[in-house]
């Protein structure tokens, strides 16, 4: 009985480490880091999965601060079209820390896919 509630615990706390290696990787590019060598010592599916969601969220954030200096000069349409975007990646990045925090492995909508098949050799 008392292997049994080891290997319980055991199984559980591979789980909890898993879905805080996931949570963890949303959080700024500190957390990304500090997920990335949790996972370097445990690597787990939904662990992979999340690091890539999250680099291409980071990826694609980089990218806006691009795209908005150049809508920076477009007035008030320009401006609304930045403001939109930069909506529309929170709730993906929403999105992504939700179903990290379910311990789900949910691509996210649009690129989810994007970022699973550019980024699908990392964090393997």
């Amino acid at each position: 009985m008392n292997t049994t509630e080891s290997s319980f615990s055991t199984a559980s706390a591979v789980s909890t480490e898993d879905k805080t290696t996931s949570i963890v990787s949303y959080l700024t590019i500190i957390g990304f880091i500090v997920a990335v060598v949790m996972h370097g010592s445990n690597k787990t599916r939904l662990g992979t999965f999340h690091l890539r969601q999250s680099l291409g969220l980071m990826l694609t954030s980089f990218a806006m601060i691009f795209v908005g200096m150049v809508l920076a000069f477009i007035p008030v349409l320009g401006w609304l079209t930045d403001l939109a975007l930069w909506f529309g990646l929170f709730a993906l990045w929403i999105l992504g820390l939700m179903s990290a925090l379910k311990g789900e492995s949910k691509t996210l909508p649009v690129v989810g896919e994007l970022y699973q098949k550019w980024f699908g050799g990392m964090f393997a």
